[in-house]
């Protein structure tokens, strides 16, 4: 294997809009986000689901089919 080849693996300190920080290990010293665990839907349980049932008559209703 070549020496010297792979980057630097340092700590890095992350930054997201929302004002969360937190440290973790990465190539670069700093990252700047745009969404993390503390504010993103999925995990804050603000997801929005849309219910799919129905289709079948609402396609039926549509073409007045029976």
């Amino acid at each position: 294997m070549k020496k010297d080849i792979h980057p630097k693996y340092v700590d890095c300190h992350v930054t997201c809009a929302c004002g969360n920080e937190f440290d973790i290990r990465s190539t670069k010293p700093e990252l700047s986000i745009d969404i993390c665990n503390q504010c993103h839907p999925f995990y804050t349980g603000s997801e929005k689901i849309v219910d799919a049932t129905g289709r079948v008559e609402k396609f039926r209703n549509k073409y007045k089919l029976s």
